[in-house]
């Protein structure tokens, strides 16, 4: 094991969403993916658009929960039902500790589920917030299809997914540029070496044409790019 950066430790292509991670977790994303934070507050001023009194609204991979308490913040007066699920118990556990915290009601649940095989009920705004990018990829469009199937009409999926360049010339400096950003905020060439040798197989990421493509198949036909720094993109689709 070598150290990822925050104090985590990962092997190779090995990444893990437990144990040591849960506690880091929030501090670490915010610093390693370029306008994390930023990209949350965008998200809660698109759902303005879309969440209704009496909608639902999904987070997939929904961590810690801190983009489920903003949205839920964002829009209380609304009292809409918010779902949290990840495929990590250690990161629904960490969700709960905060829920208990807020006096949320029954507005906001979390579970540990995998996202490919829950049934979703009819919703009006579905956020998959850099998950989908770990989903492998033969059950990717499946998942999309049918966030596609529980969208209410005029209901909207937010993906902001990690992109690859459909050039090498272009992916050999959008990867340069990128791991520059992670050496001026701190990580060191070793840290920075081994998250990337601990993803191998885990984080598997589209091109922005092949997740416009996907989204396409599932049946969206409303799709525009609503964020873009290096590698990292935001994607809303209307139905």
């Amino acid at each position: 094991m070598a150290k990822a950066g925050d104090n985590i430790t990962a092997s190779n292509a090995n990444w893990k969403f437990s144990g040591e991670m849960v506690d880091a977790f929030d501090d670490h994303v915010s610093k390693s993916v370029p306008l994390y934070n930023e990209g949350h507050a965008q998200i809660c001023q698109f759902s303005d658009y879309f969440i209704k009194k009496d909608s639902t609204v999904y987070e997939l991979g929904c961590s810690t929960g801190t983009l489920t308490f903003k949205l839920f913040n964002h829009t209380n007066h609304k009292q809409a039902k918010f779902i949290g699920y990840d495929i990590e118990a250690d990161m629904v556990a960490k969700a709960n500790e905060k829920l208990a915290t807020i006096g949320a009601g029954t507005n906001i649940k979390f579970e540990a589920a995998d996202i490919t095989l829950v049934d979703f009920e009819p919703s009006d705004l579905v956020v998959c917030y850099y998950t989908l990018q770990f989903v492998h990829p033969k059950e990717r469009q499946y998942l999309v299809n049918r966030i596609y199937e529980a969208l209410n009409w005029g209901g909207a999926f937010i993906l902001f997914e990690k992109v690859r360049y459909p050039d090498a010339r272009f992916q050999d400096i959008i990867t340069t540029l990128y791991n520059d950003y992670k050496l001026e905020r701190g990580y060191s060439y070793e840290e920075i070496v081994t998250k990337t040798r601990s993803l191998k197989g885990i984080l598997e990421p589209f091109s922005s044409n092949a997740n416009v493509d996907m989204l396409k198949r599932a049946g969206f036909v409303d799709i525009c790019s609503i964020q873009k720094f290096l590698c990292f993109e935001g994607f809303l689709a209307i139905k």
